[in-house]
């Protein structure tokens, strides 16, 4: 749809929904392995650079005295993570991988959830001053800075963890184990009524380990998708301004109060989101340990 077919508000709303990609325009597509989305792939490098150096720091300044405030936050972590682990993750071998890959999600989806908070038109602003992103055509006059509102992010993430549900399902249970279990579980049976049900088992076993795929992925992605978009409404009431007039005036105190509000509750789905893809991420990988 060109953007004369659409209010000024509708097209607003769809540029800052397109990606900086190869091809220049907003995917259509739920799977579309032709585009890629550089913006999405930098700003998410970046925050797993930034953990990673922050991680690295505090352990390279860890000291067996009293902590300072930092490393002291980090330990917090730490502990939490490893006493969400520790329950649910019955092989003390496993654990030495499986929490600190806990750590490391929990820190990273913080991070890419928290660039929502950077006000929604600062980004084109830099890039309309510095010439980059002025008019149709500049490098990136498309440029999404919200990884997990992404798609393709979260499902990524999902998927490493869906193959780690492979992997310790295989190395727990050996591979005749694992794939035994794919058609004799969750509905046992000896003889005949073994072999009526294996499909049916299988069947299962394939729903269930895409819905867990699935899920784990969308449920990021949905709550920031619709995080991002409440701020890009938000955002229309300041750009609503016309003049020193009552209703500029009531819209300009409506998109700071609403900005300030929501903002600080998104803070709280920041946490929350960043928390759950931890806690399912352990929750699977020790699933992976257990036998129906």
């Amino acid at each position: 749809m060109a953007a004369s077919d659409v209010s000024p508000q509708g097209y607003y709303i769809q540029h800052h929904l397109v990606h900086l990609n190869n091809v220049g325009e907003k995917q259509s597509a739920v799977a579309d392995f032709g585009i890629v989305n550089y913006d999405s792939l930098f700003w998410s490098v970046l925050m797993g650079g930034i953990v990673i150096l922050m991680l690295w720091r505090a352990a390279r300044k860890a000291s067996a005295g009293v902590p300072g405030r930092f490393q002291a936050f980090v330990e917090i972590l730490i502990d939490m993570v490893q006493d969400q682990a520790k329950s649910i993750v019955p092989s003390e071998k496993s654990r030495r991988f499986v929490a600190p890959l806990a750590l490391t999600i929990f820190v990273w989806v913080i991070f890419m959830n928290t660039l929502d908070l950077i006000p929604v038109d600062l980004l084109p602003w830099i890039l309309k001053v510095t010439g980059l992103g002025a008019e149709h055509g500049d490098p990136m006059y498309y440029h999404r800075i919200l990884p997990t509102a992404d798609l393709n992010v979260p499902l990524g993430m999902s998927l490493g963890v869906l193959l780690l549900m492979f992997y310790y399902g295989i190395k727990i249970k050996s591979p005749f184990g694992f794939i035994k279990e794919l058609f004799t579980a969750p509905f046992h049976a000896h003889g005949i009524g073994a072999i009526a049900l294996a499909p049916f088992n299988l069947l299962l076993n394939i729903i269930e380990y895409t819905a867990k795929f699935v899920s784990l992925g969308m449920r990021l992605f949905g709550n920031m998708f619709a995080g991002e978009l409440v701020f890009m409404l938000i955002a229309l009431l300041g750009g609503a301004w016309t003049g020193l007039n009552a209703a500029s005036i009531g819209l300009g105190i409506g998109h700071v109060l609403a900005g300030s509000i929501w903002a600080i509750f998104h803070i709280l789905i920041i946490l929350l989101q960043a928390f759950i893809f931890m806690m399912l991420t352990v929750v699977y990988v020790g699933q992976a340990h257990e036998g129906h």
